[in-house]
C-alpha cells in the first residue's frame, strides 16, 4: 500500500525537475524571445513604411524560420 503513494511522490518530484530550464536552457530562451521581439519590431516597421501586409509577413516568417512555432513566429493577432 505504501508503493503508490511513493510512486506518485516520485512521478511529481520528477515532473517539477523536468519543467525546470538549465541556465544554459535560460540564456537560450532568452535569446529566442530577443530574437522574436526583433522579428516583430521589423515586422511593424514595415508596415510602417507603406508595404504591402504580405510582404511584411513574408519577411517576419524568413526571419521566424526555426525560431517559434507557427507561421506567425509564436504570436498570432486579430485583423
Amino acid at each position: 500500500m505504501l508503493l503508490v503513494p511513493a510512486v506518485i511522490a516520485l512521478s511529481a518530484t520528477f515532473s517539477v525537475a523536468l519543467a525546470q530550464h538549465s541556465d544554459k536552457e535560460t540564456r537560450e530562451d532568452i535569446q529566442r524571445h530577443r530574437a522574436m521581439a526583433a522579428a516583430h519590431e521589423n515586422a511593424a516597421k514595415c508596415l510602417e513604411s507603406g508595404k504591402k501586409d504580405e510582404i511584411c509577413e513574408k519577411q517576419l516568417q524568413a526571419a521566424c524560420k526555426g525560431l517559434a512555432i507557427g507561421k506567425y513566429c509564436g504570436m498570432k493577432h486579430v485583423h
